[in-house]
């Protein structure tokens, strides 16, 4: 029976799977279609800025990332210090801020004509900008800043996973040959954990192409705004999906050049258990500076933006608590929740299917529908648009024919075109959520069901439902929090006089009037805490 179900929905999972890899199928189709004209000119002016911009900006995030979170890592895993046990969660909580948001308000901070600027020249008896050197905070430099005081929770955590689970032998080892704390660090450690720092800083560059509010408002030329500019500024369709091949090109490269600088690299070790991980104690002004460097870190790249954010929200509540608020927070809630319901349905569909089948080749459908999730926001949207207009196009060319009123842009002129794309971005959460789930049922329990005489669909509802339950939650949980605070795709994408929290928020940051968004950023803010208590609960319990 089992083996019958499988026979009949292989077919309908590589249906799923190939409408979900559509938009990156019709992108790469669009971007060989004729109309060369823009792109041609984008080619010989601007587009070289672009691309250099692009990978200057991935290096200086990844860099600063990596520079700011292993010594955090380093600390939190190995050490014991006033403060650790805080600074363990503590220090995820800077990716619930946007970084347009942090961008806000620390130019606000160091601008010629902000606070500490201010300060200087009261102080020094400074009177005109050549009377001394401020970094510009408006620059490239001040992007890669400020998205690697977001993005750098992402190597941080990994790091600190790797450093927890290397063998407290080896280290033990280390420590009998003479090295010291920083050179068992340098020469042990740290190699060790090569793997988990490499995904981390392929995660942070992917983010970090997929940027596009903080250089938009830093006003810097990247293909992420390329994108964006060519598709409403030119009206080029093709030109923009010519751009957005070439940062997928970008991406994958990036990519492929982690994987192979690590494809002979193998560790085999004891993993360490919770109860005998080795650390160093620390006193004296070895704490102090360990809890001070923490500290710092977590109120500048979080408790400073958020109390700033809090003042400002209490000062103009009156103005930011009004109808459009509600209006946009129930565009926000409404779409986070249809399409965190539809994700979970796909991401169950397709690991049943994987669970049941005795083909190897029915993995490949999950894998393809969790392509999405590695495609820049402005890039999805541009491969969601190409296809819905087509088919916008065709609906109204069937009505024509058969004399009816022709209704318009029904797909990508309304809300649907925004669940599609949201879904097609995020199915990959809610499938990998599942699957984890998936790996703790014992296969035992489906031949048991099969004997028992359950048919596949009772086994779906009766048994794996039920056991996946966390799995599911989870998976809701964590697409519902990405929906909330997706900004690219809802920017290109969201239907005339359509706003969410996102676009709301980011409409005043780029009109530097972000005191009147601040209630509506807080909200985004807290609800983006949620997943992160979520992780933390988690981790403390593995």
């Amino acid at each position: 029976m089992i083996l019958g179900l499988a026979r009949r929905w292989s077919v309908a999972s590589y249906t799923l799977a190939l409408l979900l890899v559509m938009p990156l199928i019709a992108l790469i189709i669009q971007a060989f279609m004729p109309g060369q004209a823009v792109f041609a000119h984008l080619l010989d002016t601007v587009l070289p800025t672009y691309i250099h911009n692009s990978l200057l900006l991935m290096l200086l995030v990844v860099v600063g990332a990596v520079m700011l979170a292993i010594p955090a890592a380093w600390l939190v895993a190995k050490c014991r210090f006033p403060g650790r046990k805080m600074f363990q969660w503590a220090l995820l909580l800077p990716l619930a801020m946007p970084a347009y948001v942090v961008a806000y308000v620390y130019t606000e901070l160091l601008d010629y004509a902000g606070p500490l600027q201010r300060g200087l020249r009261t102080i020094f008896d400074w009177h005109t900008p050549r009377d001394y050197y401020f970094p510009e905070v408006r620059s490239i430099g001040g992007a890669a800043l400020m998205l690697a005081l977001v993005l750098f929770p992402y190597i941080y955590l990994l790091a600190r996973t790797a450093f927890m689970e290397q063998s407290v032998s080896l280290s033990h080892a280390a420590r009998v040959m003479g090295c010291s704390p920083w050179k068992s660090f340098w020469r042990l450690s740290l190699p060790m954990a090569r793997p988990a720092l490499a995904v981390g800083a392929a995660l942070v560059a992917m983010e970090t192409a997929a940027d596009f509010a903080t250089v938009s408002y830093f006003a810097v030329p990247t293909l992420t705004t390329a994108v964006y500019d060519t598709w409403f500024e030119y009206g080029s369709l093709t030109a923009a999906a010519k751009l957005s091949t070439i940062m997928l090109l970008v991406v994958f490269l990036m990519v492929g050049c982690e994987r192979f600088a690590r494809r002979k690299q193998k560790l085999f070790q004891k993993q360490a258990a919770t109860l005998e991980l080795d650390s160093y104690s620390l006193k004296g002004v070895k704490a102090l500076m360990a809890t001070g460097y923490c500290l710092c870190l977590l109120v500048v790249a979080f408790l400073l933006p958020f109390m700033i954010l809090v003042q400002y929200a209490w000062d103009y509540f009156a103005l930011s608590w009004n109808a459009k608020f509600f209006e946009y927070s129930a565009n926000s809630l409404w779409i986070s929740l249809v399409v965190s319901v539809i994700c979970v349905c796909i991401g169950l569909a397709l690991m049943f299917v994987r669970r049941v089948s005795p083909y190897s080749a029915d993995m490949l459908p999950s894998r393809l529908a969790s392509t999405g999730y590695a495609l820049p926001g402005t890039v999805l949207a541009i491969g969601v648009l190409v296809p819905f207009t087509q088919l916008d196009f065709a609906i109204n060319d069937l009505a024509s024919y058969f004399g009816l009123s022709e209704p318009g842009l029904v797909l990508s002129g309304s809300a649907f075109i925004l669940i599609a794309a949201f879904s097609i971005r995020f199915a990959a959460i809610a499938i990998g959520s599942i699957e984890n789930s998936y790996k703790r049922i014992s296969p035992s329990l489906d031949m048991a069901s099969v004997t028992l005489g359950l048919s596949p669909q009772s086994l779906l509802t009766k048994v794996h439902i039920p056991l996946l339950r966390k799995g599911i939650f989870a998976g809701l949980l964590l697409v519902f929090i990405e929906c909330m605070k997706e900004l690219p795709a809802a920017l290109l994408l969201r239907p005339i006089g359509f706003e969410n929290l996102a676009t709301y928020v980011f409409q005043f940051v780029s009109d530097e009037q972000l005191e009147h968004g601040a209630l509506a950023a807080i909200v985004i803010v807290l609800v983006g805490l949620v997943p992160l208590i979520y992780l933390n609960r988690s981790l403390e319990q593995a």
